[in-house]
């Protein structure tokens, strides 16, 4: 659909330059995507089904169809691995056992993840960082929940030959090595060729480790693929989202994150954006004057025409916009809140400041780029704002000044003040000289009825930036021209350290000069400083804040990189009952040559389960128990053999398995250890507690019981119908 042009003030033809070759305003129909849409790429969409089906699949089969049609999962899942069981070879087994033991490791896992982190703090890719970390640590925690949800025992029939922990769905070595891999691909490896030869790296590295745990008997196919579902899916979709490359792209040449590329699809975009909505036929848009630059990407934007017209863009998006919050408040937590410090909180809203600003200005008189409106390329994330191009006009760092640029620099303050304004970041880079004369640009932070404070300090940057092209004794006596002895004495009291922006900070150390001290010997009494340390009760709080949220952040990062495996044994089930089949299942499966599994026959008043872990090897159930028994625990343990050095044997209530109590007097608080050895494993009781340990272990005698191996192969031959067998045959 297209508009006429209209004649209001403000429209498209009165903010098209002069020359150019004028088109027609294309209002956007309503559901027409924007000219740079936000998207996740057809993978990122693939993938995402992908999870998300898997997911679905997996819940249904194996919760609500667990007792009908996930029944036949299972079996299709274990023939699968009972067909690779059967074509192992010694050689074969060793290497793969290399392999899990390598690719699947938790420390494996946290090196990779631990050197990611380096890499992206040395190169302040922060925003990566925590986009990186929240993935990995959000992908482990959904595997977790997901295998407390399906609770699924290990293979059957075959002998597992790898080290494992919990339940098998989703298979988190697997999950954690494809998270990790798509973390250090979007964060450290450069979008292109070498992105592309790094997809296919990692994919190689998980399938292998796949097959790995497949071979020996792990995992399943199921369980390997959900897995790498979930650990490719959830980074992946976090960096397309949060962090796109065309938005923090990952490069390792000199330059600023604030510089977005404006090639490609972001290129395309700015030139239909300009057409349609400033009516600009655009010949050529690239980078200019990148490096006075740190909050936006500067484009020197070339429209047709006869001749052609040369505009400048600014682009914004939204890591400007954090970068301002950042900035912001830092400067609040060290050095208080100054004038007007509160950031914004739409891209939209920054954009929309500096073009009233330009207005504001042109309006006023000053010398600064006639403003021609902005165009939105993304909603609420990207915007280019147009204006004026000041063509053959240099920095101030790299002019000449004379008494004219002297008095054209100092007069700008002069109509600044006047016109009740701010511009608040005096500095070289947005100070340019053009045909002798002064020009002011850069009005993003221009301040309408600043206080005398901040006026005070624009006029101190405006006399330091001149004295580095000049004497700044004849700086001062110029200014005497326009502004009083007062009123030049106070801007020198209110300019120092943090109200200096960093650029004039570095211009006036690389001179080794003291310029500032200079203007202070000039006046005629040194002035008192005014202090910039501003307190608040926002301040406090806000610093309590930081304080608080470090004081949580650091142990839990500390915890996560020295913790083990500890987590990933947790069955995170709330019963071990007698007859909770599959994790009695599992603990089976943890002591393969045990014949017996303990289990809860009835939990005493004031105990509580705390824990169930199983992994190869070893199994275990803690209980904590309330009063009258302070600091008191249960903890019973299935291993495949006993130490009974100190115990005492007495008679035992199970047949076919022998009783042995020791009571350790010089532990603190005293333990008695109960220990159950039968054939092919040992099943050992620990009562802790400061009060009365015997007590405990007496109340555990009816408490726990013991299931037999052969009774749960007929469980699960009997809800199988004969399909599946715990042991192999």
């Amino acid at each position: 659909m297209d508009s006429g042009p209209s004649q209001a003030l403000g429209t498209a033809r009165d903010v098209t330059p002069p020359g150019t070759r004028r088109g027609r305003r294309r209002r956007r129909p309503t559901g027409e995507p924007p000219p740079l849409p936000r998207h996740l790429e057809s993978t990122g969409v693939g993938w995402m089904v992908a999870a998300v089906g898997l997911i679905i699949l997996a819940l249904l089969a194996f919760t609500v169809g667990r007792y009908g049609r996930g029944v036949a999962f299972v079996v299709a899942d274990d023939w699968v691995v009972q067909r690779l069981a059967a074509a192992r070879t010694p050689g074969m087994a060793s290497l793969m056992r290399g392999v899990t033991g390598l690719l699947g490791s938790v420390w494996t896992v946290k090196l990779l993840a631990w050197g990611t982190l380096i890499v992206l703090v040395v190169y302040k890719r922060y925003r990566q960082l925590i986009v990186g970390l929240v993935s990995v640590e959000l992908t482990a925690w959904l595997a977790i929940a997901l295998s407390a949800a399906v609770r699924r025992p290990r293979p059957f029939g075959v002998s597992i030959e790898a080290s494992w922990t919990g339940w098998s769905m989703p298979s988190r070595p697997v999950a954690l090595l494809a998270a990790v891999g798509v973390t250090m691909l979007y964060s450290l490896v450069p979008k292109g060729r070498w992105r592309q030869a790094g997809k296919w790296v990692v994919t190689a590295l998980v399938a292998l480790l796949a097959f790995a745990q497949l071979y020996l008997g792990a995992a399943t196919p199921s369980d390997v693929l959900v897995g790498a579902a979930l650990g490719v899916t959830i980074p992946l979709l976090a960096f397309r989202w949060f962090a796109p490359n065309d938005v923090f792209p990952v490069s390792y040449h000199r330059g600023r994150t604030a510089h977005l590329d404006v090639g490609g699809a972001r290129g395309q975009a700015i030139r239909r954006a300009l057409a349609d909505q400033l009516g600009l036929e655009i010949e050529e848009v690239k980078p200019f004057g990148l490096a006075g630059s740190a909050g936006s990407t500067p484009l020197r934007i070339t429209v047709a025409g006869d001749p052609p017209t040369v505009l400048f863009g600014k682009l914004y998006a939204r890591n400007h916009l954090r970068s301002d919050r950042w900035y912001k408040l830092g400067r609040e937590l060290l050095y208080g809140r100054l004038e007007d410090e509160k950031p914004f909180h739409t891209v939209r809203r920054l954009v929309q400041q500096e073009d009233y600003a330009l207005h504001k200005l042109h309006l006023a008189g000053l010398p600064t780029p006639r403003p021609y409106g902005f165009v939105e390329l993304t909603p609420d994330r990207e915007y280019l704002l147009v204006s004026e191009f000041f063509d053959g006009a240099v920095e101030l760092g790299e002019a000449e000044v004379d008494r004219g640029v002297i008095d054209d620099g100092l007069g700008i303050i002069r109509r600044l003040w006047d016109a009740g304004l701010s511009h608040r970041d005096i500095k070289p880079a947005n100070l340019l000289v053009g045909d002798g004369r002064m020009l002011l640009i850069d009005v993003a932070f221009v301040e309408m009825r600043p206080t005398p404070w901040r006026e005070a300090v624009d006029l101190a940057n405006m006399m330091l930036c001149l004295a580095l092209r000049s004497d700044p004794r004849l700086v001062y006596e110029r200014a005497l021209r326009q502004f009083s002895v007062e009123e030049i004495t106070e801007a020198f009291a209110a300019t120092r350290g943090l109200a200096m922006p960093s650029q004039l900070r570095h211009m006036l150390r690389a001179q080794g000069r003291d310029l500032h001290a200079e203007f202070l010997s000039l006046l005629p009494e040194r002035p008192t400083p005014i202090s910039i340390q501003r307190f608040s009760l926002r301040r406090i709080g806000v610093a309590l804040l930081v304080v608080c949220a470090l004081l949580v952040a650091v142990p839990m990062l500390v915890s996560w990189a020295v913790q083990t495996d500890r987590v990933n044994t947790s069955l995170y089930t709330s019963d071990i009952g007698c007859s909770d089949q599959e994790a009695l299942w599992l603990m089976a499966q943890a002591v393969p040559s045990a014949t017996l599994v303990p289990c809860l026959q009835v939990a005493p008043p004031g105990w509580a389960l705390n824990d169930v872990k199983a992994g190869s090897g070893s199994a275990s159930i803690v209980f904590n128990t309330d009063r009258p028994y302070r600091e008191a625990a249960v903890t019973v343990e299935l291993s495949p053999s006993c130490n009974l050095a100190g115990a005492t044997e007495v008679s035992s209530e199970q047949p076919g398995a022998r009783r042995y109590i020791r009571i350790d007097r010089a532990a603190a608080p005293d333990r008695v250890i109960r220990s159950y050895a039968f054939q092919g494993g040992c099943i050992t009781e620990r009562f802790t507690s400061v009060d009365s340990p015997e007590d405990l272990a007496s109340q555990a005698s009816t408490a726990f019981g013991f299931v037999t191996r052969d009774q749960l192969a007929r469980d699960l031959s009997r809800r199988s119908g004969g399909r599946l067998h715990l042991d192999p045959s």
